[in-house]
């Protein structure tokens, strides 16, 4: 075998050992996962409740005074101290009650939560009452509802602020909380019961007529 045919033999064979040592990392090139969509942004796509949205004194008054059916100085009587202790209000429920009491009784209501920029829902709400308290009453009730910035949170048991109940202009006040949030309903109504008495109130998304 000559010189010219020893050279070409020895580049075959280079040849060919290259090829065999590339393929493999050409296949695991091919081989290798194109990469993935990013992390989805969980922030953007539940983004943070703020605040809700507050009614001033003149929204409240004005429609105090239309559904309770009293004079815009009675109803801003009432509102003047409400707002005084705890500011403007987040939302409000407008709705109608009846109740009765001899030393235990029981409340039962509906209406409708009002919150800007969003659609009224309505609500149920029921108690029981112990302490010394007599009487019955059929009456409408316009809640100011404080720190509530999801309606969905409305949907708990509010227990009565005890010594919190007053009478102003022929409405009468009283105070409900739970956490931080504060609910100060005022009636209008025959016969009222704020007087000592301490119990609860469950606000519901149906009725309920069990009062516990």
């Amino acid at each position: 075998m000559d010189r010219r045919t020893l050279i070409l033999s020895g580049l075959v064979t280079f040849g060919a050992a290259g090829l065999a040592h590339a393929q493999p990392q050409g296949a695991q090139a091919a081989a290798a996962p194109p990469p993935g969509p990013p992390a989805p942004d969980h922030q953007a796509e539940y983004p943070a409740t703020g605040k809700a949205e507050t009614y001033s004194r003149d929204e409240i008054v004005n429609n105090v005074s239309d559904f309770l059916g009293v004079t815009a100085e009675a109803a801003g009587g009432a509102i003047e101290k409400v707002f005084q202790k705890n500011g403007r209000p987040t939302a409000y429920i407008a709705g109608e009650e009846g109740s009765g009491a001899i030393v235990a009784g029981a409340r039962y209501g509906r209406g409708l939560l009002y919150m800007k920029n969003r659609e009224p829902i309505e609500v149920y709400w029921r108690g029981p009452s112990v302490g010394w308290d007599f009487g019955g009453n059929a009456s409408r009730v316009f809640t100011l509802c404080y720190n509530l910035d999801d309606p969905r949170l409305i949907f708990q048991r509010y227990p009565g602020v005890e010594g919190s109940a007053y009478f102003i202009g022929g409405l009468g006040v009283n105070y409900q909380q739970t956490e931080d949030i504060v609910l100060a309903p005022i009636r209008a109504g025959v016969g009222f019961r704020l007087g000592a008495n301490v119990g609860y109130l469950a606000y519901s998304r149906k009725k309920n007529y069990f009062p516990f």
